[in-house]
C-alpha cells in the first residue's frame, strides 16, 4: 500500500485522521485555543485554520463566534460534570460522595494544562447578558444543584445553605490554584469542605453519613 506523503506546506488538523465531523473539529480547536489563550485573544480565522474547516461551516453550525464560545463552554460543563460524577460514584457513603467533588477538582488542578476556570476567564471578557454569560450561569447552577443533592443525601438540615458554602470553597480553590500555580490547594479546599459539612450535621447524622 502506498504511503501518503504531505506536501511541504500541507498541514494536518486535529481530528482529521479520525474522520471527526466539522462540529467536533471546531469544538476541539476551540477547547484547545480558547482555554489556553482566551476567547478574545483567539480569532475566528485561527480557529478555522486550526480545525481545517471552511468558514461557512462555523457560521452554519454556531451562528457566530459567541455561539461557538457558548458551545465550547457547554462542552466544558459536560466534561466537568462527567469527571465529578465518576469520582462521586466511586463511593457509597454520602459524606465521601460529597467530598469526592473536591477530589475531582484536585485531579484537574494536577493537570499540566490547567489554567483556571474557563467560565471565569470567558465571562471576564464578555458583555453582560449574552450567550457566554448564559453558559456560565447554567454551569454554576449545575454545580450548585449537585452540591444541594449531595448535601441532602448526607442528611444536613439545610442542603441549600451548605451547597452555597461548598460552592464558595470550590470557586475559591479554583482561583487560588490558578493564581498560585499550586495544585496542593485542592487538599486545603477538601479539608475546609469536610469541616463545613461536619459542622452542618448532627452527631447522629455525622455517624450515618460516614
Amino acid at each position: 500500500m502506498a504511503t501518503k506523503t504531505l506536501r511541504p506546506n500541507q498541514r494536518t488538523h486535529p481530528g482529521a485522521a479520525e474522520g471527526r465531523s466539522a462540529r467536533e473539529r471546531l469544538l476541539a480547536s476551540a477547547n484547545e485555543l480558547f482555554y489556553a489563550e482566551g476567547v478574545q485573544t483567539v480569532g475566528i480565522d485561527r480557529i478555522i485554520e486550526h480545525a481545517g474547516v471552511a468558514k461557512a461551516s462555523l457560521y452554519n453550525l454556531f451562528g457566530s463566534k459567541e455561539g461557538l464560545v457558548q458551545a465550547y463552554l457547554a462542552s466544558r460543563h459536560e466534561g466537568t460534570m462527567e469527571r465529578i460524577m465518576v469520582a462521586v460514584e466511586r463511593h457509597r457513603s454520602p459524606r465521601k460522595r460529597l467530598l469526592a467533588v473536591f477530589d475531582a477538582q484536585g485531579e484537574l488542578f494536577s493537570q499540566r494544562e490547567f489554567r483556571g476556570c474557563a467560565f471565569v476567564a470567558a465571562t471576564a471578557e464578555a458583555p453582560r447578558g449574552g450567550l457566554i454569560e448564559q453558559a456560565a450561569d447554567e454551569y454554576r447552577k449545575g454545580i450548585q444543584t449537585l452540591f444541594t443533592d449531595l448535601a441532602d443525601q448526607a442528611g444536613v438540615s439545610d442542603p441549600r445553605k451548605l451547597a452555597r458554602q461548598l460552592q464558595v470553597i470550590y470557586d475559591g480553590a479554583g482561583l487560588a490554584a490558578s493564581l498560585d500555580r499550586d495544585p496542593s490547594i485542592a487538599a486545603t479546599a477538601r479539608a475546609a469542605a469536610e469541616a463545613v459539612l461536619d459542622a452542618s450535621l448532627s452527631p447522629t447524622r455525622r455517624r450515618l453519613a460516614r
